[in-house]
């Protein structure tokens, strides 16, 4: 049976973490109702996170030094990253020397912080369906892997990057010096390296959320929730919806390719199951074929869609597999999401519209308080329910229209 204790006593159930944008915002809030003592780091202070943790601070997490002494200062039960940029291999070896639990382990942590690790271990090691792909370290690299068999139109992003930063798609010659630019721009860490990978002719993509969390039986379970439909521009998600349709044959091929890369990021030190929580799922689907794209082992932006469609939205189901909780899948309403971009370069904006916005029938507004503003950054999301997810569609991107920041 599991025991929590109260926050700010020696008796508390701490975790902390390591990343505290909009999701780990959520996620933070999630962890606060069931009494949990949250500790919310990021690289800038007055993080979304940090506004509504018990605990802010504030350090370079890419830093193993810094990154060693807080955990060691703080002692968490759990670190959760929530961020790609961290110093995963002193996780690691924090975690081997028994010092703190890494969610969903230390190992998925690392792979997934970039590109290549995830990649190779979906293709090489588990023999998973994935678009044809390239590693490359220079132009030079870049054009003679397009040459050799990539093809045009083919797409390039960093090794390492969020939310489709540096991500552009290569039409023909006359397009790669400026993606190889925009991706060495947009990488998180940079070091040079970049995936290529030849397109695929798709009908649509999908994020299925995947959760591992503890079943009646005390044994680690993976359950799905209903697939997440979204538009992305630039690799950058604009829009999702919940459930987005999909044939018998590719839901279940999705659900076996979703749970054999969980099951594996899920292992243990020892090689048993071990590791919990959601993992957001990435699949190129076209008829009843599906192709893996990418994992991050943590709630997913399209995912956000969920506070409005599920009875536990995905930070939920987060917080509760990682606490050993039942979790519940089920969903509550087909809906969608629109996010609200800033629109201006500015620190601390105003948003005008919010009331104009919660005037569309059935709607919900989330504003991230984000203390610095950029044209294209994710400053809030709109969200919408009704039976018919198209409406729900129509009214999310009508609510995020309405919103209107600007500069105080």
């Amino acid at each position: 049976m599991t025991t929590f204790g109260t926050p700010n006593t020696p008796q508390a159930t701490k975790v902390m973490l390591l990343g505290s944008g909009e999701l780990g915002k959520e996620v933070l809030i999630a962890l606060q109702r069931l009494g949990v003592e949250t500790i919310a780091v990021d690289r800038y202070e007055n993080a979304p996170g940090q506004q509504v943790a018990h605990h802010a601070r504030t350090i370079t997490m890419s830093d193993p030094a810094q990154l060693k002494a807080l955990i060691e200062k703080e002692k968490p039960d759990w670190v959760v990253p929530e961020i790609e940029a961290i110093a995963t291999p002193m996780l690691q070896e924090l975690e081997a020397a028994g010092v703190v639990k890494v969610v969903p382990t230390a190992r998925a942590a690392r792979l997934t912080m970039d590109r290549e690790g995830i990649r190779r271990l979906a293709a090489e090691t588990l023999g998973l369906a994935t678009s044809p792909y390239k590693f490359c370290d220079s132009l030079a690299e870049l054009q003679a892997a397009i040459d050799a068999g990539i093809g045009y139109p083919c797409i390039v992003k960093p090794v390492m990057s969020s939310s489709g930063k540096g991500q552009s798609k290569i039409d023909g010659p006359a397009d790669v010096q400026k993606a190889w630019d925009y991706a060495m721009a947009g990488g998180r860490v940079s070091h040079g390296r970049i995936i290529v990978e030849g397109f695929i002719d798709f009908d649509y993509e999908i994020t299925l959320l995947t959760v591992r969390a503890r079943g009646a039986d005390g044994s680690i379970q993976t359950q799905f929730c209903d697939p997440v439909g979204h538009v992305q521009v630039s690799g950058d998600y604009v829009e999702s919806w919940q459930p987005h349709p999909m044939h018998p044959k590719a839901l279940e091929r999705a659900q076996h390719i979703a749970k054999t890369v969980t099951d594996n990021l899920g292992q243990g030190l020892d090689g048993k199951p071990a590791g919990m929580g959601l993992f957001g799922v990435e699949l190129f689907v076209k008829g009843e074929d599906v192709w893996f794209s990418e994992v991050s082992p943590r709630p997913h932006d399209t995912g956000m869609v969920t506070m409005i469609t599920q009875w536990q939205n995905e930070f939920e189901l987060h917080a509760r597999a990682i606490l050993g909780l039942p979790v519940n899948t089920a969903l509550k309403s087909p809906g969608a999401s629109a996010v609200i971009y800033g629109g201006v370069e500015a620190h601390g904006i105003v948003f005008d519209g919010v009331a104009d916005a919660l005037q569309v029938p059935n709607t919900d507004i989330r504003l991230f308080g984000k203390p610095e503003s950029f044209t294209k950054r994710r400053m809030g999301v709109a969200l919408a329910f009704d039976a018919d997810v198209e409406v729900a569609r129509t009214n999310a991107k009508l609510a995020a229209s309405r919103v209107k920041p600007r500069k105080a």
